[in-house]
């Protein structure tokens, strides 16, 4: 089982290419980053983990340039946006920012993407709420067809485009691996249905490793195996019995968070979940 960390990368956080370095050291495979482009002042949807908003999320930097720091300054580490909110980006340009870093970090890029809660931020960019999860699977599709095709088009209820031509290419082949993120069972189904791995974010919505069973059933029911849809869980605590659970229910990778602090604040919180990684092993 894999061990990642995740980070909201700030202007008064550990730096993305010091924490890069300090992951790989200490044997992490993976560094992830979320996004949020702003948060509006009004507020239809409330937050998914109850209660006040956290600063980090007003204050969280670009994925996509964090990332890039933090593929500089490594050499085997994975970066993983955890997640990009494609719902609210443009399909073109997001496959290219896709394939760029593949490019940058020698196919070290996992895509981890999501629809997404806050109803006011997607609408801003001029996202409809109902429908962002069908424009959501016609963007991944519509960058599939960019990264795979020299002469790509896409013809979509909501994404749609003529034959073009764009480069570079991802390194990874076909493609760097698609994690859906959501619950059970509509994120699941997602994953399942144009996804590479599945990432639900753990105590969200009841028993995660408990929702692994249907999930499988899931899976075999499409045609797919569990190898096929990976589970990445979020948010698990730097614990040894929380990592032998999720080790031995089938979870493929397991992502810590990390507090958006100073560097000689994060160095222990990262000694300690190497400590555990190193008992779990």
């Amino acid at each position: 089982m894999h061990v990642g960390a995740a980070m909201f990368f700030t202007d008064y956080s550990m730096a993305p290419a010091e924490l890069g370095r300090a992951l790989e050291e200490r044997g992490f495979e993976s560094i992830w980053a979320p996004e949020h482009s702003h948060i509006p002042l009004s507020r239809k949807s409330s937050f998914p983990s109850g209660g006040d908003l956290p600063k980090q999320y007003y204050d969280v930097m670009d994925p996509f340039v964090s990332l890039t720091a933090a593929a500089v300054a490594t050499n085997k580490l994975k970066v993983g946006t955890g997640v990009c909110l494609v719902i609210q980006r443009d399909t073109i340009q997001t496959a290219k920012l896709v394939a760029s870093l593949d490019q940058v970090s020698g196919g070290r890029f996992l895509f981890g993407i999501g629809g997404g809660w806050n109803q006011d931020e997607m609408e801003d960019h001029g996202t409809v709420y109902a429908t962002r999860f069908k424009k959501m699977r016609e963007q991944i599709e519509a960058m599939k067809a960019i990264w795979t095709e020299n002469k790509p088009e896409y013809h979509g209820e909501i994404v749609d485009f003529p034959p073009m031509m764009t480069w570079p290419k991802p390194v990874q082949k076909p493609h760097p691996p698609i994690i859906v993120g959501g619950g059970f069972p509509h994120g699941a189904r997602r994953a399942i249905n144009y996804g590479n791995g599945w990432m639900p974010i753990g105590g969200r919505g009841g028993d995660t490793l408990g929702m692994l069973p249907p999930f499988h059933e899931m899976l075999k029911k499409a045609g797919r195996k569990p190898e096929d849809v990976p589970v990445t869980l979020f948010g698990v605590a730097p614990d040894v019995e929380a990592l032998k659970r999720a080790r031995d229910a089938g979870v493929g990778r397991v992502v810590f968070g990390v507090p958006p602090e100073a560097k000689d604040k994060v160095l222990g919180v990262l000694d300690k979940g190497a400590g555990v990684m190193r008992a779990v092993a």
